[in-house]
């Protein structure tokens, strides 16, 4: 009896606990809380994320990427100027107020942000570590490309959803914390077991790696080179033996063309959201003109580099002007040195999309060659860059014969970069031959006879020349850490020969409120940190109007 009697209560109990769980069940379906995340295969995730390493669009967070940021960071190194004259990215400077240089702030914490930590998250629960792996690459990738480009960030604080305001870090943690990616990275894309799926990481990586395990783990080699290298104004490159960790990783990293990082880009529907933000259909550089830096020191005209050598890459990378020569723009003149008579007006120089008519700011995809056009491919990272800071590395050590080497294969990869991968568009004429090739790194000029006649000179702007237009980050990095005009001890005269910061007299074209000092470093992103974190900004000067003319880290002594 007694059973009999608790029997039904037990049942009713069970009845009335499964209806609640069952109504719930229904509200939450219905009615899912916006700030819970919600769990969806990282598959979809991924691509996105990839998007973001360059240029991506999305309704909350506007356009932001690597390429948004290079059509004005361009202007520093000289890669380009605008049409426009006296423009203030052209004289060295930004304005608080706008979200100008926020694109690579944005990609972290926004497209990047609680996307990667999902994959990392996620990918560990499922065991799928080829994606935990690809997602510390990011973070890794992330935390160097942030710190360079605006020194002081979040870093311990970063992706707190709980906070409104967050501390920054300092450049030496970011560093550490990148390098620290990098080795989590490697120990996830170096497991075999769990449940990894080539087929599906080669769908969700369509655009950049094909899911090439071995290009990821390159990728991550590639960026501890960097971190290293990135460092070798300074005192600890010596003490720490970097010199050695930039040449280990660089070894490791990409060694032929063929596992070079290269971005590529649907063109679905010739939508803009499928294109590349350089290419024509997006529309936003056709203002830009290629920099008369980059022009001289590709026809022979600079002055203390590669004089009087006619570089066959100029048909590849640069657009010809209407008399079939190259030369470029001064950003901060804009279009005026030519059509105010200090140069001829024929000289001016067709826009990135080879448009012939004078000032044109459009062009069609048949024209475009390089970089420039809407598939890309766009590069992230270079078999050539890596011997480029083998290169460097060696030779400050004094291994003269080593940085050779290096210095002579990483101008080679270069070439057979431009003929395998960039070779549309040229005319006939003007195809690098193996004989041309050949006769350029023969010419004593370029390539030395014996180790003891290899510069710094001749490596950075070699090194200018191969990142031209894709490597606008890595080129700013490495101009501000010789400090754009710094002496070459070999040579007598500066690393980067002929290059010149706005001038302030007997014109002032610098930015007066940069107080006669050339730009270092980018705000924090306005649409963020400008509306809610002024006690920090305050704390580390970025209220002041100067504040982007104070040194990195990477570039003090």
């Amino acid at each position: 009896m007694k059973n009999n009697f608790f029997k039904p209560i037990l049942f009713l109990a069970a009845t009335c606990i499964l209806g609640i769980f069952s109504c719930k069940k229904k509200i939450d379906d219905a009615y899912l809380n916006p700030n819970a995340p919600i769990e969806v295969p990282i598959e979809t995730i991924l691509p996105g994320v990839i998007g973001g390493f360059t240029a991506f669009n999305s309704a909350a967070g506007s356009n932001y990427g690597l390429q948004i940021d290079d059509v004005l960071l361009g202007r520093y190194i000289q890669y380009w100027g605008s049409t426009a004259n006296g423009e203030n990215y052209g004289s060295m400077g930004g304005t608080i107020g706008s979200d100008n240089t926020g694109g690579i702030w944005a990609a972290v914490y926004y497209g990047h942000g609680q996307n990667v930590n999902r994959i990392i998250q996620w990918g560990t629960e499922q065991q799928k570590w080829d994606y935990v792996g690809i997602g510390y690459a990011v973070r890794a990738w992330d935390w160097l490309e942030l710190t360079n480009q605006y020194g002081d960030a979040i870093l311990k604080e970063a992706f707190n959803t709980n906070q409104a305001q967050f501390k920054y870090d300092t450049q030496p943690e970011f560093y550490d914390s990148c390098r620290a990616a990098c080795f989590k990275a490697l120990n996830n894309l170096n497991k075999t077991d769990g449940n990894l799926s080539p087929a599906n990481l080669a769908q969700s990586d369509a655009y950049l790696n094909g899911g090439n395990i071995n290009k990821w783990k390159k990728f991550v080699y590639g960026i501890l080179a960097r971190s290293y290298i990135d460092l070798s104004s300074k005192g600890i490159f010596t003490t720490n033996n970097y010199a050695d960790s930039a040449i280990k990783y660089a070894n490791l990293s990409l060694t032929n063309n063929s596992e070079n990082i290269l971005a590529t880009f649907s063109d679905l529907n010739s939508s803009n959201g499928f294109n590349s933000y350089f290419g024509p259909t997006r529309s936003n550089i056709g203002a830009l003109r290629q920099g008369g830096y980059i022009a001289n020191l590709m026809s022979g005209l600079n002055t203390g580099a590669f004089t009087g050598v006619n570089d066959p890459r100029t048909w590849y990378m640069l657009s010809e002007n209407s008399l079939g020569t190259f030369k470029g723009v001064t950003p901060w003149l804009g279009v005026t040195e030519y059509l105010n008579g200090t140069a001829p007006t024929a000289n001016y120089p067709k826009n990135f999309w080879r448009n012939p008519i004078q000032i044109a700011t459009t062009g069609t995809d048949d024209s475009a060659k390089y970089v420039y056009g809407n598939r890309g491919p766009w590069p992230l990272m270079t078999a050539s860059e890596m011997q480029f800071i083998i290169a460097e590395a060696a030779y400050s050590k004094g291994d003269k014969a080593t940085a050779l080497v290096a210095y002579t294969n990483a101008i080679s990869l270069n070439f057979d970069m431009l003929t395998t991968t960039f070779s549309f568009k040229i005319p006939a004429a003007r195809v690098i031959s193996p004989a041309s090739k050949a006769a350029y790194l023969a010419n004593s000029a370029v390539v030395p006879t014996t180790s003891a006649g290899l510069t710094l000179t001749r490596i950075m702007l070699q090194k200018y020349i191969a990142l031209y237009g894709w490597g606008v980050h890595q080129t700013w990095t490495d101009m501000r850490k010789y400090h754009y005009t710094d002496i070459d001890p070999a040579t007598g005269n500066k690393v980067y020969a002929d290059f010149i910061t706005p001038p302030t007299s007997p014109i002032n074209y610098l930015v007066t409120t940069n107080n006669g000092n050339p730009v270092y470093r980018c705000r924090p992103r306005f649409n963020s940190e400008y509306l809610y974190n002024i006690p920090e900004l305050t704390r580390i000067g970025a209220i002041k109007p100067e504040y982007i003319t104070y040194q990195c880290w990477f570039s003090m002594p």
